[in-house]
């Protein structure tokens, strides 16, 4: 992994989710068809859930550990 802090990897995934929401919005809108504003909802709202399970997990690692490292996450597998 080329990206240290965990924090800016879940921004990257919201800023890629938000990218693919708008994507479905724009064409669905160019098409005059429902489906893709139903997509982009139903992604939003998929996007919230991981943010708040990604934050959380944030949470109880650096109340565990007392620091936020990347490098150290391999010692969650074990």
């Amino acid at each position: 992994m080329s990206r240290k802090h965990f924090i800016l990897i879940l921004i990257s995934l919201e800023l890629l989710l938000l990218i693919v929401n708008s994507i479905f919005v724009s064409v669905s809108i160019f098409y005059d068809d429902i489906f893709g504003q139903m997509a982009g909802f139903f992604l939003l709202t998929i996007a919230a859930g991981e943010s708040a399970i990604g934050l959380s997990l944030l949470v109880t690692y650096y109340r565990l550990r007392g620091g936020i490292s990347l490098s150290l996450l391999n010692l969650l597998k074990s």
